[in-house]
């Protein structure tokens, strides 16, 4: 995985060399959509500014290279592009040499961004060009000039003949993006990503979903597909309405959420040993019907359908959704001590399970009064392993965990439950901070 920064943000899919210089430069919605939301997590629990950084920079490339003309997310870019010869050359968009660098920035500010960047005469990657990387190691470099550098050089990519894009839209990865935009536009105040993540759900909702909440997996320019969804595209979609569900207070999505997770009850889970299937019991027949508890480059649909399960019974109380997900997670004791590395989604449910998971509620006047926004956003940054958020006005029903939970002294206050049995809510920010560390 190469550098945010030096490329305009986004992750390529992998590095060609043990020193992480040169990547493959092809770029996935996936592990831009997963990594946003880990370093995301990672500011939650650290305050790294590293974190932060790299968090929003990956969001905005999704936004800025990724978003559909119809607000959904496609699949990824290629490596290659037209060097500007006609010839289609992997890496040609990012790429620099020191005679680019000179034409776009002139020689003093050329010299400064080839000993930032790291771009020698000899080059890095291929043809005398190299790949922009941030310096390793101390060095005196004015951050205001680095950054103007860095923009201009940005401007003048934008310039090139582009990568070409799979404008396919999967719904299971933009499940993954809602989920990481949206907890990413809360973190950071950025309510222009939160409506980047609704607009793709509202995409789901509009394109993928049948009468019957049935979910299609991929859309193409307003199109949707032939092929039905797989049991990841209903945990992952699930697993970002549930996110929007925290952030927004909108109990739509919630509603959504357990249309696709009723789905996966009722097609996809055996009934008799509790372990899910990849395909639904009404799919196509295969010779062998695919199951497989393990994470590759995303989640596998088994461990992201049992968090998602997990987290709608934590909102709703509903014990047929705890029970699977409880089921489905034996997998984790027997995977988890021998594999740890492919079953790491299943780990970090397993870990929310143990801990209930804690349901936090929030009621206020409005959601955008000032003391109610204090104590959503503290316990949106909650770091209890698999915490679920509800917030509302007080007396709605619009979300379960907003039932019977009033004013205290007439102000907004939280209520941190495990289970739907609650502790003494709390009007006070730093006590409902206390409560959720993880």
């Amino acid at each position: 995985m190469g550098s945010t920064t030096s490329w305009g943000g986004g992750f390529a899919r992998y590095s060609v060399d043990r020193e992480w210089v040169v990547p493959h430069f092809e770029k996935m919605l996936y592990d831009n959509a997963l990594l946003c939301r880990v370093y995301a997590h990672l500011w939650r629990a650290t305050g790294s500014e590293l974190a932060r950084r790299v968090a929003l920079e990956t969001a905005d490339f999704m936004v800025r290279e990724l978003r559909t003309n119809e607000g959904g997310f496609a699949s990824a870019l290629d490596a290659d592009s037209d060097d500007g010869s006609g010839k289609h050359v992997e890496g040609a968009y990012y790429v620099w040499t020191p005679a680019q660098l000179v034409e776009v920035l002139g020689e003093e500010d050329a010299e400064l961004a080839a000993q930032y960047f790291g771009v020698t005469d000899e080059g890095t990657f291929e043809e005398g060009a190299s790949v922009l990387q941030l310096p390793q190691g101390e060095g005196v470099f004015d951050g205001d000039k680095v950054e103007s550098v860095r923009r201009r050089l940005l401007d003048a990519r934008a310039g090139r003949p582009a990568p070409g894009r799979d404008d396919k839209v999967v719904a299971a990865w933009n499940g993954l993006a809602i989920a990481a935009l949206a907890e990413t536009g809360a973190y950071f105040d950025r309510p222009d990503l939160v409506e980047a993540a609704v607009a793709a759900a509202d995409l789901l909702v509009r394109l993928h979903l049948d009468e019957q909440a049935r979910l299609a997996r991929t859309s193409k320019d307003g199109h949707v597909g032939a092929n039905a969804g797989v049991l990841e595209d209903y945990a992952d979609v699930a697993e970002g309405f549930l996110a929007l569900t925290a952030v927004t207070g909108e109990g739509v999505w919630l509603e959504f959420a357990g249309f696709l997770l009723d789905h996966v009850l009722a097609r996809f889970v055996d009934e008799e040993s509790g372990a899910l299937f990849d395909t639904a019991s009404d799919a196509e027949r295969l010779i062998r019907r695919p199951q497989d508890p393990t994470d590759n480059a995303v989640p596998s649909g088994w461990t992201a359908a049992a968090g998602a399960l997990l987290s709608y019974a934590a909102q709703t109380g509903a014990e047929p959704h705890r029970v699977a997900a409880e089921r489905a997670l034996g997998v984790v004791k027997a995977l988890g001590p021998r594999v740890p590395r492919f079953i790491g989604w299943g780990l970090a449910v397993a870990e929310a399970l143990l801990d209930g998971p804690r349901e936090v509620a929030v009621v206020g006047p409005a959601l955008d009064d000032p003391a109610t926004k204090a104590l959503h956003r503290t316990a949106l940054l909650g770091t209890a392993p698999g915490a679920v958020v509800a917030a509302g006005v007080v007396g709605s029903d619009e979300l379960p965990l907003l039932a019977d939970r009033p004013l205290v002294g007439g102000e907004p206050a939280a209520y941190v439950c495990r289970n739907f049995t609650c502790d003494a809510p709390t009007t006070e920010v730093e006590r409902l901070r206390a409560s959720l560390n993880g």
